[in-house]
């Protein structure tokens, strides 16, 4: 009988049925046990389950812990756009998994779709692999070692972050130590991922044999949806006052469905329900490969011991996570246990925000202090001026004009330049600025055109006997994002050759030429090649630091020969990144309680024919939250610590909604999922099944 078909009488007769008419199957062969770990209760299988997984996340975490430098470096997006591409990208990851998990459920069972779509296209096979891999661990536990699944969801996480741990590692030092074609490495932090993922899907493959899987259970999400059209055109058909109401509007598909599945549509919506406020939740988190590692590049890397790449910052989210899971589970729920504290799976998920707003602040308070000590900005109607003497004297230089004739009284020695940057403000938005320079007995004026918003530096130089001005535009080095750039002056009377590295090389033009900015590696420069056309030699460049952006003037000095004098025009960055050691410790806490925490709840709480479905709608909402990381990210226009501060208070905010909401939740046992069927089993007698005489009523 179709379970789905509508009945046609009010009562319907069921007649005994012998043996001729249906055949009876044979018994089934009593189940063989499957092989576990050291006779222990978890089973073999799982073992090639987390093994792949840590392959599949160290290719996943591996590639995503450049693409926001590869944006902003390779391809020169600005900060904006690079954050909104590289969460775009990780909520199409997360939104995925809803059409894996509904061929999973559906069709070809879990194990199919992880080994053929998941691990054979990438792209797509995130939807796969995501809704499919922890669900289909927990398939191969039976009920009674409902204990030891809870342990294997800890250890599913741990192999995660041990994947994306030597991941986060390694990839950064791929792309930054190892240079192609004189620039970072892409091609090879990117191939290596991919080389891991043909180790995951031989990996999983060799335990084909012994996994355990479930044979899929029809087209659940379209029964699910029908199953829920039915229930509210149903209800909305017979909203007169005359009929009786039911206990919940699913009951409005009894008609039509069988019980135990409205049973599990109850189920999920009470879970998807509670899912709505979560994804603020994972709007912070994932920032951490977004807006920290931006943050990390305007901060001194040097730790004495080691200097870190600024995408490699983002080990320490799987680091702690390491650390924290075994330091919670077994310390930290057993003391809040003895306290006699029933510290709920919603109750830890609710305290994980909480740490995660508190990061947010943090992280506010860290981008604060950058920004003071970051040159100032130059606003509308403004540019930065800096004076740079390269004659043989002192030089003084005045302004022309009643308001910014005071901001250049000192005198300038020779081969020396401004202390700071002096503010010039502008009647337009480009103006002609005179000035008055006074060398020896001679008085000039010279002239120079300027545009708002940028910096400058105005270099007096040697002409013959008197000497003349040129206007440098010093905009670039406003837009190193971190990197340290350098660019030089040629005093010499012939071009100059130089050599940076074995792959960067530029040509300075003779009498004062003035180069482009180039990016180079933070670290010491002793001996750089230099040549002109009859000439070797080297300069000392010294030390390059993080963010800073260094001018060089070559010259010729009688008595200690070619030389570079060097000039910071932007200093380093002085913050250490050690600073963000509390932020990210905080998240990693909150993550831990959250996602660890959700997981398990995810797969206690799902009925049994959708639990993919349900972790797919767990993912959704991680999807939901980078969207609205890619929103105020393009259309907040907030400065970076003002939107810090506001996703703080939005999840707090969210916090106290989840805490209401799950404090009127009811969790679900798993003997409540269980329908009539797997309860009653007809008797059968000889070559008869009795079957009792049932009234249905439509």
């Amino acid at each position: 009988m179709n379970p789905f078909q509508k009945n046609e009488s009010k009562e319907t007769l069921f007649s005994p049925v012998s043996i001729e008419e249906v055949p009876p199957r044979p018994p089934s062969p009593p189940k063989k046990p499957s092989p576990t770990i050291c006779g222990s209760n978890y089973p073999l299988s799982i073992a090639f389950i987390v093994v792949n997984e840590f392959c599949e996340r160290f290719s996943y975490y591996g590639m995503k812990a450049v693409l926001i430098l590869y944006f902003l470096y390779f391809l020169h997006w600005n900060e904006d756009t690079s954050t909104s591409i590289y969460h775009a990208f990780s909520s199409l990851c997360y939104f995925t998994p809803i059409l894996g998990a509904a061929i999973a459920d559906s069709w070809l069972g879990k194990f199919k779709v992880l080994s053929l779509i998941g691990l054979s296209l990438i792209a797509l096979g995130t939807g796969g692999i995501k809704p499919c891999v922890a669900a289909f661990g927990g398939d191969q536990f039976e009920e009674k070692h409902a204990e030891e699944r809870t342990r294997y969801f800890s250890v599913f996480y741990l192999s995660i972050n041990a994947g994306s741990l030597i991941s986060t590692f390694i990839t950064p030092m791929l792309r930054g130590d190892v240079q192609c074609f004189g620039e970072d490495c892409y091609a090879l932090a990117f191939g290596v991922p991919g080389l891991l993922m043909v180790i995951a899907l031989v990996v999983f493959a060799m335990g084909s044999k012994i996994y355990n899987k479930p044979p899929p259970e029809g087209n659940i999400v379209a029964q699910v949806f029908k199953c829920i059209w039915f229930a509210m055109s149903n209800r909305f058909k017979n909203r007169s006052g005359d009929i009786p109401k039911r206990q919940h509007w699913l009951d409005w598909a009894a008609e039509k469905y069988p019980k135990q599945l409205i049973m599990d549509v109850k189920a999920l919506t009470r879970v998807l329900f509670l899912y709505i406020p979560l994804p603020m939740f994972w709007a912070l988190l994932d920032q951490q490969g977004s807006r920290w590692t931006l943050q990390a590049i305007r901060m001194n890397r040097n730790l004495g011991f080691f200097v870190l790449q600024p995408d490699q910052m983002q080990v320490l989210n799987p680091l702690l996570v390491l650390i924290f899971i075994p330091l919670f589970d077994f310390v930290i729920y057993r003391l809040v246990s003895k306290c006699g504290i029933n510290f709920s799976s919603l109750r830890k998920m609710a305290v994980g925000m909480i740490l995660a707003c508190l990061a947010f602040a943090v992280a506010a308070a860290v981008e604060i202090k950058i920004n003071e000590m970051a040159p100032a900005q130059s606003g509308p109607q403004e540019v930065f001026l800096q004076v740079l003497n390269l004659a043989d004297d002192e030089v003084k230089v005045t302004v022309v004009g009643n308001e910014n004739n005071s901001l250049l009284i000192e005198s300038i020695k020779s081969f020396q330049k401004t202390p700071h940057y002096s503010k010039l403000h502008l009647k337009t938005k480009s103006q002609d600025f005179h000035f008055h320079l006074k060398y020896h007995n001679l008085s000039l004026y010279t002239e120079h055109s300027v545009q708002e918003k940028n910096w400058y530096s105005l270099v007096i130089r040697e002409d013959g006997n008197s000497i003349s001005s040129m206007m440098v535009k010093d905009t670039e080095s406003k837009t190193t994002n971190g990197m340290t750039t350098v660019r030089f002056v040629n005093t010499l009377h012939k071009d100059v050759n130089i050599s940076l590295s074995t792959d960067t090389s530029l040509n300075v033009g003779e009498d004062y030429g003035v180069s482009a900015y180039r990016t180079v590696q933070r670290g010491e420069y002793p001996a750089v090649h230099c040549r002109t056309e009859d000439k070797n030699f080297s300069l000392n460049l010294g030390l390059l630091d993080f963010g800073a952006a260094y001018l060089f003037v070559i010259t010729n000095n009688t008595n200690q020969g070619l030389q570079a004098w060097k000039i910071e025009d932007i200093p380093a960055n002085k913050m250490s990144i050690a600073w963000q050691l509390p932020q990210y410790a905080l998240v990693t806490a909150g993550e831990v309680m959250f996602s660890v925490t959700g997981l398990e709840f995810s797969y206690s709480q799902a009925p049994s024919s959708m639990k993919s479905v349900l972790q797919a709608a767990w993912l959704l909402t991680i999807a939901v939250g980078n969207i609205i990381v890619l929103v105020v990210a393009q259309f907040s226009g907030l400065v970076q610590w003002a939107e810090f501060i506001l996703f703080s208070c939005l999840l707090l905010v969210i916090c106290l909604i989840f805490s209401i909401m799950g404090y009127y939740y009811v969790p679900v046992k798993t003997e409540d999922m269980r329908g009539p069927a797997d309860k009653h089993i007809p008797h059968i007698q000889g070559n008869m099944i009795k079957l009792e005489t049932k009234k249905t009523k439509l």
